[in-house]
């Protein structure tokens, strides 16, 4: 299934990935070198601990695999070194001398995973292509930040980096330069009360009001009095004469929203006031002049209303003298965790909770999921995140059943290790280390969340993960 444009960092890296080795055995480098290439990874390799050093300040490296006993530096010291540099980088461990003690030195340098000699490469690959999701997303995340901080004011509400939104917003800043009646079409959820604003700031308009109704939700008597205004004693309950949101308005931009729903009676009477560009309130004798401008959105198909005799082509026509089209989320994945974060840090502000981002398995399943309720849906999802979470990231037990099912399936469709998976019975110990490891990837590699969800302290996991090797 086509999932549309996406600009970002590609955060699936089913494959691929560069790969620093580090060993002072030549043997053992050829073999790691030759080994993950075939897997598909990018590799460098490098006896000397000091050369590889300067390679990751040369090279933009997504993880780094060392050795802990080298001649020269220890593995240790490498990794501090290297995450001094880029801190940002996960580097691998592995040593022939698998402890518990080993493995808390590891997690001390700051590892990011820790092996034990002889390596068994599918495990090697496994984690290797884990350290490279976790470094993308990373980066990812930090480039999206970035976007943020840089987002033109007048556009802030209307984020997006993907190829669909960067023509939305090209055309938006065209046809806010232009005073032309603008209808704006898009699905549910797709954010099109926010174009109409972002419409509204970046034009010449911006200093005065903008004024919005929702022609769906009014029934046809009181739509007419909202728009058009009605003298005193006009109808039964008009007590005292109304402007209307026509006059209100005034030189600022009126939102027509649902103008689909527009009953069909008052449609000429719309259609007089854009052509006219005067408005007669409900029992008045004399027309007011407006000089606001008009923004219509509809998540209908127009034409096919017209064509079916619901809605009148004159009026189409004159309110969409500019079209613009809003894409589905589905449509813009590459804006998915940009937004997701900006959702977050909002609900997070509102709700007082230190709640800073996702964990990985989180940015993984928000990208697998569809989002048929599109932008809506998407920052309805952060804020039952941030307030279900009891941790500084969200994890999936945080998100919506549906949100977690989709997940679930991509992993499955993806062909990774499902636990119950009757076609391959496995040894305890082998079941135990996939459980393990199942904690880790939801936790985001978090090893004293996975050792409190386990029930275990962290010495006790890393022996369980080490028996289970």
């Amino acid at each position: 299934m086509s999932r549309g444009d996406n600009d970002g960092a590609d955060l699936s890296a089913t494959t691929g990935g560069q790969v620093l080795v580090v060993d002072d055995e030549p043997g053992m480098v050829q073999l790691l070198v030759e080994s993950l290439t075939d897997a598909g990874f990018e590799v460098v390799g490098h006896t000397d601990p000091q050369a590889a050093l300067e390679a990751v300040h040369a090279l933009d490296f997504d993880a780094v695999l060392t050795d802990i006993r080298m001649r020269g530096w220890n593995g240790h010291e490498l990794c501090r070194e290297i995450l001094r540099v880029r801190p940002d980088v996960p580097v691998i461990i592995y040593t022939a001398f698998g402890n518990m003690e080993a493995a808390v030195e590891a997690l001390r340098s700051g590892a990011w995973d820790f092996l034990s000699k002889p390596v068994d490469l599918d495990a090697l690959e496994l984690a290797l292509r884990r350290a490279v999701r976790h470094h993308r997303l990373t980066q990812e995340v930090h480039r999206l930040r970035q976007l943020t901080e840089e987002t033109p004011p007048a556009l802030e509400e209307m984020l997006g980096q993907s190829a669909p939104m960067r023509r939305l917003a090209t055309r938006l800043q065209k046809a806010a330069n232009a005073d032309a009646p603008v209808l704006l079409t898009g699905e549910t959820g797709t954010g099109k009360e926010l174009a109409a604003r972002a419409l509204h700031r970046a034009s010449h308009r911006a200093g005065a009001p903008f004024v919005a109704v929702n022609c769906a939700a009014l029934p046809e008597a009181l739509l007419e009095s909202e728009l058009f205004g009605h003298t005193k004693g006009a109808f039964t309950d008009a007590r005292e004469a109304r402007r209307g949101l026509f006059v209100e308005a005034g030189g600022g931009t009126l939102f027509l929203d649902e103008v689909g729903e527009m009953p069909l009676a008052l449609q000429p009477k719309l259609l007089r006031v854009l052509q006219e560009g005067q408005v007669r309130p409900v029992g008045a004798d004399r027309s007011v002049p407006v000089g606001c401008r008009v923004v219509s959105a509809t998540n209908r198909d127009l034409k096919l209303a017209v064509a079916q005799g619901g809605f009148r082509s004159d009026l189409f026509y004159r309110l969409a003298v500019i079209r613009l089209e809003l894409p589905p989320l589905r449509h813009r994945v590459g804006d998915i965790l940009l937004l997701a974060q900006r959702f977050l840090e909002r609900a997070a502000a509102r709700n007082h909770s230190e709640v800073e981002g996702l964990t990985r398995p989180v940015a993984q399943a928000l990208l697998a999921y569809d989002w048929p309720g599109n932008v809506r849906e998407l920052e309805n999802c952060m804020e039952q995140g941030v307030a279900m979470t009891e941790h500084d990231h969200l994890l999936l037990d945080d998100l919506p059943d549906e949100v977690r099912s989709a997940a679930a399936q991509a992993r499955a469709a993806a062909g990774e290790d499902n636990l119950m998976d009757t076609g391959a019975l496995l040894p305890l110990e082998a079941m135990a280390r996939k459980y393990i490891e199942r904690v880790l990837e939801s936790v985001g590699g978090n090893k004293s969340l996975a050792a409190q969800i386990l029930g275990v302290d962290r010495s006790t996991l890393y022996r369980k993960m080490d028996k289970s090797a």
